[in-house]
């Protein structure tokens, strides 16, 4: 359902509470799980009502969706067993101990073994824990408490407990301002239209003494709004963990309400979405409803260009379907398939990264520890590191303890800081490394950081706070942000149950957050705040996944493989946090981890069956593959330039392979001649005068100018060659063409003086 569907249901949730229709609200509420109502829960719980409080939680979670999910209905079941037997019910009590609790003895029997034992006691409060158990209402006030701790905790629940903020009647506002603007569009509107129906458009009829009438009166067309108390206000519940109502600018969908006191907007979170524009109207196609006539209460800036399209017969509809992406204005020669480059590291490559400015230079990372940088156009290793620590002294124990056990250590991870002046480097123990990186291929160490316990996994850039970031994942199951200027730790983010895969970090309205997965397939969502983890969602194969966003940061795409081999190419609904879409055409059983990547905010590219397969992200289905002329491993890693003219691609034999397109290889032909001229140096400097050519007649004026082989008169010094020449770019076109005349003559000069030496010896 898309976020203006979901407004939608929210402004009927608030038309049926405000018309009485009580049932028929919360029935709403759990079918769409858009907005619990905590009131109605309250009230279901003090009656003991306990069928229609598990019926009302059921459109929001599951017993097994996670801790918090579990315990609330461990908490809803235990009192209902309780009363049971508080009543001397056995048989009813027995039935609950079989149904409804026997379902959590799989996760701790001991506990289970426990309840049971309490159908064998005349009064359960024998039971030295339940010794204080009251009566039945002080008993479900004090479970009533601890539920509303555990929804708030919750995080399917958090961006779920507080209704939108918007007017009284919305829905009957914008009803009668659809019927203002038809009536304007009306060819002879009344003064007092008569609305008989919603059912079809509205229209007047003609007068019948042919004048137009008058414009109609300021106001509503439908009636007087009512002003009604909407909704129960939820400021009564003390939060678990502080949530506030959403900002005009929050993010909704997978993000929560963080702290009101931090400095950036709020981000509403959970299940419905992954990242919601904060501005939903600024994401449609089409401007807002026009209202600019008198008759008409709401106006927007877009009204006056929106009614004359309207006028001239030129439709500009809104829809509820969203942002919608441009047409598809590139084809398959735009891809980058030919091979124009093959490269040899020395070593496996397992990570590359081209420089985000200068596009030819190309990074990568290898299996012993060692970084590389690459000229593409001239094939030159402009640079070369082998893995040292730095500081041996600064690092902790456990990796001192770890390079004595091991010394063998892998590049997880290398890549560009935005702007290309800064790479970092994850290594598969403990260490990132960070270096300043000169144009002419220096490279100057900046910061070490000793930033996880066992490998880090992956590594970001980001400006969280307006200076650069270097985020960091790893074996330790955490995720932690650094200065990348001087290593310093500024934020550490702590829930996942597995390592850490991989972090993808972006911002939406100036408001950063980053997404994370783990290799249970776990994927969460990250203000840079310290409260926790604003997403607890699956990955599709629930294993090692990556994330990443178009060029363009408007759509949202991972790929991942399963412990069996089945990998999945997904884009994601943002507004809705489910999968959008799911790309066809990998293998069954891939041999090893799918990486992916995008361009041009068109094409997805991924390894896979020693080929590189390729989408347009708009069909789910192949475009087209290509095997770089052979020699690709299984599952080949790939990366794009930032224009998507070239793509690198590992190869077998420590290999790496250029993939251009046209533009791709019109880059690299210039740059091969730049480096070409260049090799050759500046040219010897001849005497070019004319006079000389008045003197040639003799043998003497031409032997000391010019340097003559006997033998071949034909083989001249350099300086008169014509391609010495020629490679002077300060010579114009006729200046060429003067020395060309030049050589010709002094050629033909020399063999005359070599004829007459041939006849005197005769």
């Amino acid at each position: 359902m898309s976020s203006l569907s979901r407004e939608l249901v929210f402004l009927i949730l608030q038309f049926l509470d405000e018309e009485k229709f009580k049932e028929t609200v919360h029935k709403l509420e759990q079918e769409s799980g858009f907005y619990f109502n905590m009131k109605h829960f309250e009230d279901l719980v003090q009656g003991g009502e306990w069928d229609e409080v598990e019926r009302y939680l059921s459109g929001f979670t599951k017993v097994e969706d996670n801790r918090y999910s579990m315990k609330i209905f461990f908490e809803i079941r235990k009192q209902k067993y309780l009363e049971a037997l508080d009543r001397h019910d056995r048989a009813k009590a027995v039935e609950i101990l079989v149904k409804d609790l026997k379902v959590f003895a799989s996760f701790n029997e001991e506990l289970f073994k426990e309840i049971t034992q309490l159908l064998t006691l005349d009064n359960f409060r024998q039971n030295e824990q339940l010794s204080k158990y009251g009566d039945t209402k002080s008993a479900r006030n004090i479970m009533l408490m601890e539920l509303k701790k555990l929804i708030e905790a919750n995080p399917l629940f958090r961006d779920k407990l507080n209704f939108p903020p918007f007017k009284a009647s919305r829905l009957r506002t914008l009803i009668n301002q659809s019927l203002n603007w038809q009536h304007q569009l009306c060819k002879n509107p009344r003064p007092n239209p008569d609305i008989k129906t919603l059912f079809t458009d509205h229209s007047c009829a003609a007068p019948t003494n042919g004048a137009r009438a008058p414009p109609p009166a300021n106001g509503p067309l439908v009636g007087p709004i009512p002003k009604t108390a909407g909704f129960p206000p939820m400021g009564a519940h003390a939060p678990f963990q502080p949530v506030v109502s959403p900002s005009p600018n929050a993010i909704a969908g997978w993000m929560t309400n963080p702290n009101p006191s931090l400095p950036h907007p709020a981000i509403a979170q959970g299940p419905p979405g992954l990242v919601q524009p904060p501005n939903t109207a600024a994401f449609l196609k089409h401007p807002r409803t026009p209202t600019s006539a008198p008759g008409i209460d709401y106006q927007s800036a877009d009204s006056e260009h929106l009614m004359k399209r309207m006028r001239v017969g030129q439709p500009d509809e809104v829809s509820f379907s969203g942002a919608s992406h441009p047409p598809n204005v590139y084809s398959q020669e735009d891809l980058p398939k030919q091979v124009v480059r093959t490269l040899n590291q020395g070593s496996n490559v397992m990570s590359l990264d081209f420089h985000p400015v200068q596009q030819t230079i190309l990074l990568v990372g290898t299996n012993v520890g060692d970084i590389g940088i690459w000229e593409v156009g001239s094939r030159e290793r402009i640079a070369h590191k082998t893995f040292k620590v730095w500081d041996i002294g600064s690092c902790t124990l456990p990796l001192q303890a770890a390079l004595m056990k091991d010394a063998a250590i892998c590049v997880n991870r290398c890549l560009w800081s935005p702007d290309g002046n800064i790479l970092g480097v994850a290594f598969s123990k403990h260490i990132v490394q960070t270096y300043t990186f000169v144009p002419n291929g220096e490279l100057r160490q900046q910061a070490e950081i000793d930033a996880h316990i066992g490998g880090v996994n992956d590594i970001a850039f980001s400006h969280p706070n307006k200076s650069l970031s270097i985020i960091t994942c790893g074996d330790d199951k955490l995720i932690k942000v650094w200065d990348a200027q001087s290593g310093q730790k500024q934020y550490t983010f702590e829930g996942h149950e597995a390592s850490v895969y991989s972090v993808c970090p972006h911002y939406k309205e100036n408001i950063q957050f980053i997404f994370s997965t783990a290799i249970d397939g776990k994927i969460k969502a990250w203000l840079y705040d310290c409260l926790g983890s604003r997403v607890d969602y699956d990955a599709p194969g629930h294993w090692c996944t990556t994330m990443s966003y178009s060029a363009d940061g408007t759509r949202l795409f991972s790929c991942g493989t399963s412990k069996d081999g089945d990998s999945h190419l997904v884009e994601w609904n943002e507004t809705e946090g489910a999968i959008k879409r799911t790309y066809n055409g990998f293998r069954k059983r891939s041999l090893g981890v799918v990486q992916f990547d995008t361009t041009r905010n068109h094409f997805l590219a991924a390894g896979d069956e020693f080929v590189v397969k390729f989408w347009d992200m708009d069909n789910t289905n192949i475009l087209t593959t290509t095997d770089c002329e052979g020699g690709l491993p299984a599952s080949p890693r790939l990366r794009f330039n930032r224009e998507g003219s070239l793509l690198a691609v590992t190869a077998n034999d420590n290999g790496i392979k250029i993939l251009a397109n046209t533009d791709g290889q019109r880059l690299l032909r210039m740059l091969e001649s730049r480096a070409f001229e260049g090799s050759r140096g500046p040219p010897q400097q001849i005497n070019t005068k004319p006079p000389l050519l008045t003197n040639l007649g003799s043998a003497s004026n031409v032997s000391s100018p010019i340097a003559v082989n006997s033998e071949r008169p034909d083989r001249m010094l350099p300086a008169v060659s014509m391609s010495g020449l020629v490679s002077s770019h300060s010579l114009s076109c006729s200046s060429i063409h003067w020395f060309a005349k030049c050589r010709e003559q002094i050629c033909r000069h020399l063999w005359m003086l070599a004829e007459r030496r041939m006849l005197n010896q005769e």
